[in-house]
């Protein structure tokens, strides 16, 4: 029986090795995304989790994760604090 061939542009393997391709995962879940900065940071953030063991090295892709996570973390906090300033601002008029 011959190999089946890879396609390693619309499905490369690092994204299809369990019962979804990661890509359907990750636009599921970004979908809600409130800009498209967090659902990028979002995006990265899961394309590295989802295929971290099917790579190769596993230790580098969590800490690119976590490089993207700790961006949107970062976004988060500041859009937080972005949005208090603007509540106490217009309050006092």
């Amino acid at each position: 029986m011959p190999t089946p061939k890879v396609d390693s542009v619309n499905h490369p393997p690092h994204y299809t090795s369990g019962r979804f391709e990661a890509i359907d995962v990750i636009e599921d879940a970004v979908q809600h995304a409130p800009d498209s900065v967090l659902g990028a940071l979002q995006w990265q953030t899961l394309k590295y989790l989802l295929r971290m063991w099917t790579k190769g090295n596993s230790l580098e892709d969590v800490k690119k994760s976590m490089w993207y996570l700790s961006r949107l973390i970062a976004k988060l906090e500041n859009d937080q604090k972005t949005n208090a300033n603007s509540s106490r601002v217009e309050k006092t008029f």
